[in-house]
């Protein structure tokens, strides 16, 4: 084999290897900022691409939606309660020059700026908007978050709050409080039911009372009801239309009978037929006694 015939393979090796070196394939979800001789050229699209070697530099920049996990954040609430608190974000490139000119690293820099960011606005709120408000905090973080990172060429989709940890004191008050509101609920339900069967029954009584009949009926009803359980006590209602005279009555009857006994304990008793009245002038009493003797001598003879 000649000089010449080795010389040219090795060009031709030479320019195969230049060649695959200058081709970029780029994907459809990527786009290319490329550089010659350290100065920015047009963005490069999807496709395939020519680069000059060692004079061009190629940054693939991903445009696809990043999920990216903020790690738990010790924070305090605005009611001064220690809690910990994550998040996930989710954002994306849409200028991808300004991701690469603007910030060295836009996923670490996104990264920082949301942990900052989540500190600052759990902070500014109470225990109970964050446990019962999420929605209106994750947008706040949305917000705020995505102001900082426009610049950079990065739009920030979602913020989510993903779990919030309370020291075990608070969990258990938080349980007693709880505890005692389905109670104070219970006792408003219990006592709105209570009103309720009062302003019905009152209903049934008026209608009852309309109709005596149908009152005797429910009595009968009762009975019935009483002596379905084979009961050995015996109930017999009572009713108020029968012992109703008696009540009105009553005073007018308790007094009669008071001033019955207290004449019968007042009036003198009677004088006994055995026992004559006695007289007490003597002559009168002497004339008796001698017509009462000579009466019993007659009597004798």
């Amino acid at each position: 084999m000649s000089a010449f015939t080795i010389a040219a393979i090795t060009v031709g090796l030479l320019l195969i290897v230049l060649l695959m070196a200058s081709i970029r394939v780029l994907k459809e979800y990527e786009r290319g900022v490329a550089f010659r001789l350290g100065r920015l050229r047009e963005p490069l699209q999807p496709g395939l691409r020519l680069l000059v070697p060692v004079l061009d530099s190629l940054v693939r920049v991903d445009l696809r939606v990043v999920t990216l996990t903020i790690p738990p954040q010790e924070v305090i609430t605005k009611d001064n309660v220690p809690a910990r608190v994550n998040a996930v974000v989710l954002f994306q490139v849409t200028d991808p020059v300004q991701s690469v000119m603007a910030v060295e690293n836009h996923a670490v820099a996104t990264s920082q700026i949301a942990q900052t960011t989540l500190r600052s606005v759990v902070g500014r709120a109470d225990l109970d908007t964050l446990l019962a408000h999420r929605a209106d905090l994750n947008e706040d973080l949305a917000r705020s978050i995505d102001a900082q990172t426009q610049p950079w060429g990065v739009q920030v989709n979602v913020v989510e709050i993903k779990d919030v940890e309370i020291p075990q004191a608070m969990q258990r008050a938080m349980a007693r409080e709880a505890e005692a509101e389905r109670e104070r609920r219970a006792k408003v339900i219990n006592a709105h039911g209570e009103l309720q069967a009062s302003e019905e029954l009152a209903q049934a009584a008026e209608t009852l009372s309309r109709a005596p009949a149908s009152l005797q009926l429910r009595y009968l009803q009762t009975l019935l009801e009483l002596g379905a359980d084979q009961n050995s006590t015996v109930v017999f209602p009572l009713p108020i239309d029968i012992i109703g005279p008696f009540l009105n009555n009553a005073p007018e009857i308790l007094s009669k009978l008071a001033n019955g006994q207290h004449s019968t304990t007042a009036a003198p008793a009677p004088p006994q037929p055995s026992d004559p009245p006695m007289d007490t002038d003597p002559n009168r009493s002497s004339e008796a006694f001698t017509r009462n003797h000579h009466a019993s001598e007659r009597r004798q003879s």
